[in-house]
């Protein structure tokens, strides 16, 4: 039987089993969110052995070669020895600056980093509480604008990060984990092509920073946001910036009102370009009538937020 070996502790696993599951069975805590190898929570190093990577290509050559795994992707086949991410020693120290509720359930969390963090709009980083509770959240801010770090929490559910976020004051010290880069961005090779930027609830965080990035490259083509949530936020920024771009158009949809507005959705051009977030339900809802309507499947981005853990 494998073992493994983490700090002082060392104990034997059934061979195959899962790396992430073995670590935190025997005490050895290890945060996770999605299990898919997309939120780079379960980070952990190996300094000897090799487990069996069934998705090699999630971290870049460089952390591989550092010796950095996703624990949840990695079955255990041979001894290993292991140390999981410290956000102490491995991650970027950070302060919050400002906490501002945009409405009675979304948390507006503003950072500013010890060292400027080099990021473009549409990726996504954990965040680690000083108590060890970590989670992914997709940036908000727009690389340029200000150097503060911007996300959109949801408060609504309970959830180990969202019930700490509503104690957050500003000055408190918090961590910054693994950045990533997920299916949302924005091409230069756009400018001139319709753009639709759909989110459901705080899905709304990382189109607000894409929108912004496609404006401020000069695009030229219609955009159209729309927002389905139950308490919209942003409303009043967004008809700012519709009052200042013609070609902007602005909509918010009601969850109950969700269906119909989807049905009305219309692809009058197979040059448009969808960019897709929120939940799990309202990402496929919204992209399986977008497929219906004629949009081509390669011209569909789409980012999922994870449940709340």
């Amino acid at each position: 039987m494998p073992e493994i070996h983490a700090g002082d502790r060392h104990w034997s696993v059934t061979a195959g089993c899962n790396l992430l599951d073995a670590l935190n069975s025997a005490g050895v805590s290890v945060p996770y969110s999605c299990r898919a190898g997309s939120c780079h929570t379960c980070l952990v190093r190996c300094l000897r052995g090799e487990p069996l990577d069934a998705l090699p290509e999630a971290l870049d050559v460089a952390r591989r070669a550092q010796g950095w795994r996703l624990a949840c992707q990695c079955q255990v086949v041979d001894d290993l020895n292991v140390e999981v991410f410290d956000p102490m020693s491995d991650g970027l120290p950070a302060r919050i600056s400002d906490c501002t509720w945009l409405s009675p359930s979304v948390l507006r969390l503003r950072l500013a980093p010890d060292r400027a963090l080099r990021y473009r709009a549409g990726q996504h980083v954990v965040l680690w509480t000083p108590s060890g509770v970590a989670r992914p959240y997709s940036l908000a801010s727009l690389p340029g604008e200000d150097g503060a770090l911007e996300f959109h929490i949801d408060c609504h559910k309970p959830g180990a990060f969202a019930d700490l976020a509503r104690t957050f004051r500003s000055g408190d010290p918090i961590r910054l984990g693994e950045l990533r880069g997920g299916a949302l961005h924005y091409d230069h090779d756009w400018q001139d092509r319709p753009l639709w930027l759909l989110a459901g609830g705080t899905g709304l965080g990382p189109l607000w920073a894409l929108l912004r990035e496609a404006l401020r490259q000069g695009h030229m083509g219609p955009i159209r946001v729309l927002h389905v949530a139950r308490e919209p936020y942003l409303a009043e920024a967004l008809q700012t910036l519709a009052a200042e771009h013609s070609q902007l158009e602005v909509e918010w949809v009601n969850p109950e009102d969700f269906q119909v507005a989807l049905s009305g959705l219309r692809v009058t051009s197979r040059q448009t370009v969808a960019l897709v977030c929120g939940s799990p339900a309202a990402v496929e809802g919204i992209s399986r009538r977008l497929f219906l309507a004629g949009l081509p499947r390669g011209q569909l981005f789409a980012d999922v937020f994870l449940e709340k853990t």
